[in-house]
């Protein structure tokens, strides 16, 4: 992957937040007429870059979905995040999910849901065969949690 884009209802409001909540580092600034259009930021972990697109109307109507999840390489590392997240004043705790854990509940300022998972497992899947995931929300003890305040 190249890399991935979300629409938002402010650069600066959401280049922010990734950097200072993620660890994010702005690389690109895409302008039209003078004026900073879109963004691209990249994790010093590496990772495809993440760009930001001033698209008010698109932000708002995709509020609530998660696009996509970010990798992380073990369980210490959602643990980490977890605690760093809780010293900002956004407590999430990790949870089971059907093969590794997962970090979710957490919101950007648009309301897009970004989720971790870890690329560690608890458990393989079975190879050479299609493993199927019946009821995941239960199956990793996930429990829904409203979107942080805008």
């Amino acid at each position: 992957m190249h890399h991935l884009k979300l629409p938002v209802r402010d650069l600066d409001r959401s280049r922010e937040w990734f950097q200072s909540r993620l660890g994010y580092i702005l690389a690109m600034e895409f302008r039209e007429d003078g004026r900073v259009m879109g963004i691209a930021l990249s994790h010093p972990d590496g990772g495809p870059r993440l760009a930001l697109r001033l698209n008010p109307d698109k932000a708002a109507a995709s509020s609530g979905f998660d696009y996509f999840s970010i990798g992380a390489p073990t369980k210490a590392a959602i643990d980490a995040l977890s605690a760093r997240l809780t010293e900002l004043g956004r407590p999430i705790p990790e949870c089971g999910s059907p093969l590794g854990w997962i970090l979710a509940g957490l919101s950007d300022p648009d309301g897009h849901e970004i989720r971790f998972y870890t690329t560690e497992s608890h458990k393989q899947a079975p190879e050479g065969q299609v493993y199927v995931v019946d009821s995941a929300r239960p199956a990793a003890g996930h429990r829904d949690q409203e979107a942080p305040p805008r």
